[in-house]
């Protein structure tokens, strides 16, 4: 549900009525797939692959009410409502989550993300939650308004308009029977699921396509685009330019410090220059758009975003370059819909680019590209590198997180940091807060305010709680 977990390297996700044993007896990951190029590998580790956009790190739950799930024969009573975000390098987002069966890590550091690289790439429904997004609380922040448009006398509180407009995302997202505990909260969600209709995906706020070029010294290698929203970008060249002689210019062959979206960038590399690579960065400051989706690494709940302050965004793109034989520009990236990770090589060079994935050899001819789909389970880590000739070597790492919850219909407790109690309704001090620092804010309190609701099953909740405080006083012994 849309509780904090503790953040662990050791936390695994699981599902359905497995979740809790998971949580408490998993201790190990999957483990990451390889793949492997001809040629030498270069010397130490190679970094991993950028992420475009802007990049976040979980702050808590901070306006919400509380909703039930009737699921499987089950009442389960949880949160629901605005999660915010801190931007790397500055900005606040506010987020609605779309994977109601998992957990948020406290912190969690989590990017902005392709719908296809999430389960909104497979949902037919995903463009009417961002119609939910662009209709309801906090774009539409005068609720007398919203409330005049869902028909509600009486008016929304900022915990009601929270907690409405989540249950209608969840009723998409997760395709579940949940209604809002407030009437006003239930109303105004019941408006807006009838109301939706289908939107498109909204634009990345900052890329660069593509991003990985290759070809032959004294060439311009590229070009590589800028798509934004922002009205302009700042644009770093790579950061051993003084010493290899390389630098960002446009077509015209002079150099770019700044750009706007569909500038198209170069790599000016020297003539003679030996085999080697580059990286350049674009910067911007700019309200990313709402209903893009926001993942993590660290298997915390899918989010979607609801509102942005003026954050900074910023991507990569890297350059490589060689005189003969194989020049791959390498990139990848998470299909939902392949379940798997695509990896695209395009070869510039004159001599074909062989490598091997999953114990199958490839081959890219000289000026082809092909795309390579890694197939990899749900909740699947991986860490690929790539290496090749003339000291070429590339690293891809995430987590494949595509579907919302597994195969059954179950409900389960999730485990969190620390357990306090919980109440129905939005009043103050209960189970709603707009703003930090209270008793009853979550990122504060580390607690969640989860309250299973299983009818009765008396019993078998005092047996998960037992559990629940064993895996606790484990951790605690093991950290004392």
């Amino acid at each position: 549900m849309c509780s904090f977990a503790a953040p662990t390297a050791r936390s695994v996700r699981g599902r359905g009525t497995s979740r809790l044993a998971a949580v408490a007896l998993v201790s190990g990951i999957v483990a990451a797939s390889a793949l492997t190029a001809a040629g030498p590998a270069s010397a130490g580790e190679a970094p991993p692959q950028s992420r475009a956009g802007a990049g976040a790190t979980m702050g808590g739950l901070k306006t919400f009410g509380a909703a039930v799930v009737h699921d499987g024969g089950q009442d389960q009573q949880v949160s629901a409502g605005l999660f915010e975000m801190s931007v790397d390098g500055g900005g606040t987002l506010q987020t609605y989550c779309v994977d109601l069966y998992n957990p948020t890590q406290r912190d969690a550091k989590y990017h902005e993300t392709p719908w296809s690289g999430t389960s909104l790439g497979a949902n037919k429904d995903a463009g009417r939650i961002r119609w939910i997004l662009q209709h309801s609380y906090p774009q539409v922040n005068d609720l007398a308004a919203l409330a005049e448009a869902a028909g509600i006398h009486g008016g929304l509180t900022e915990q009601d308009a929270a907690a409405g407009t989540q249950v209608a995302i969840w009723r998409y997202s997760d395709g579940v029977d949940v209604d809002a505990v407030d009437p006003q909260a239930e109303q105004l969600a019941d408006h807006l699921f009838k109301s939706a209709r289908q939107t498109s995906e909204p634009a990345a706020s900052l890329t660069l396509d593509p991003p990985a070029v290759s070809g032959h010294p004294g060439e311009l290698l590229g070009p590589v685009t800028v798509r934004t929203g922002a009205a302009g970008v700042a644009v770093s060249p790579p950061a051993d330019a003084a010493m290899s002689g390389v630098r960002i210019v446009g077509k015209d062959g002079k150099p770019v410090i700044t750009a706007a979206d569909g500038t198209q960038l170069f790599f000016a590399v020297p003539e003679g220059a030996a085999a080697g690579s580059a990286q350049l960065t674009v910067q911007a400051s700019t309200t990313v758009p709402v209903g893009r989706a926001f993942t993590s690494d660290s298997r915390s709940q899918t989010q979607i975003l609801a509102g942005s302050s003026e954050s900074t965004v910023s991507a990569t793109a890297s350059a490589t370059w060689a005189a003969r034989g194989p020049i791959p520009a390498l990139s990848a990236k998470e299909d939902c819909v392949k379940g798997g990770v695509d990896i695209t090589a395009v070869n510039r060079g004159d001599q074909p680019f062989t490598f091997e994935l999953m114990g199958t050899a490839h081959s890219v001819p000289a000026g082809a590209s092909r795309t390579v789909t890694m197939p990899l389970q749900e909740d699947q880590p991986y860490d690929v590198t790539i290496t090749g000739a003339a000291g070429l070597s590339q690293r891809f790492t995430g987590v494949l997180d595509c579907r919302t919850r597994g195969g059954t219909t179950t409900l389960s407790t999730q485990t969190v940091a620390e357990p306090s109690p919980a109440t129905v309704g939005g009043s103050t001090g209960t189970a709603g807060s707009s703003g930090s620092g209270g008793p009853t804010d979550l990122a504060d309190t580390g607690g969640s305010t989860l309250t299973p609701l299983i009818a009765g099953s008396a019993i078998g909740l005092v047996v998960i709680g037992g559990a629940v405080l064993v895996l606790l006083r484990r951790r605690e012994a093991d950290q004392g």
